[in-house]
């Protein structure tokens, strides 16, 4: 895997408890800090990819009206406490 270099300004607690978590876990601070980055970048690209695909399903009419998919939901309600009746 290429790398790159990044320097990032953190309040001195969040970096006082990464030091704690990186002698608790053996790992260096660096390498956390870039785990965290890592999955803050993927858990928003997936947020934005989300909306993204549900702009585009608009944009195609790709949408069912509030009162629509409250029917459905309600009747599978129904039948999902029929069932367990």
């Amino acid at each position: 895997m290429t790398t790159t270099t990044m320097t990032m300004r953190l309040p001195l607690e969040v970096h006082e408890r990464l030091s704690r978590i990186a002698a608790s876990t053996r790992r260096s601070r660096s390498y956390l800090a870039a785990e965290a980055v890592a999955a803050y970048v993927e858990r928003e690209l997936s947020i934005i990819e989300g909306i993204e695909q549900g702009l585009a399903d608009v944009a195609a009419g790709r949408v069912l009206p509030h009162d629509a998919a409250m029917a459905e939901l309600d009747a599978a309600i129904a039948r999902i406490a029929t069932a367990q009746g």
